[in-house]
């Protein structure tokens, strides 16, 4: 079973991602800071990170530049999730080192897609 990592400061989205994940047979491990994805990422093996990009303390971008940094993460599929519109053309644009984006709230359909791109 595919492990995707989900971090979202805010505990609904996570409920709500982790449901329809779970829904699909994915594992899903959940942090609501980059802080404690960083920890998780240490300690386990995760398939895809679905990273949430406005976060108090640590933004999503921070969190993304020290999963970038770590050599043995540097290939860890990474997508970013946001209402921002500008994210979603900075994405588009290839400003950031990430696999995707998914516009929040994000549609269930919209969502497997993206994991099941990384998740076969």
């Amino acid at each position: 079973m595919d492990r995707i990592l989900v971090v979202d400061d805010d505990a609904m989205n996570l409920r709500i991602t982790e449901m329809l994940l779970k829904k699909k047979e994915y594992e899903v491990k959940k942090a609501e800071s980059g802080l404690e994805a960083l920890d998780i990422l240490q300690e386990e093996p995760v398939k895809l990170v679905l990273l949430d990009v406005e976060m108090p303390g640590m933004s999503g971008i921070e969190t993304l530049e020290k999963i970038r940094a770590r050599q043995d993460l540097a290939g860890l599929p990474v997508v970013f999730l946001s209402a921002s519109e500008d994210m979603e053309e900075a994405v588009a644009n290839g400003e950031y080192a990430v696999q995707g984006f998914l516009k929040k709230p994000t549609l269930p359909m919209k969502l497997y897609e993206c994991v099941e791109e990384f998740c076969k």
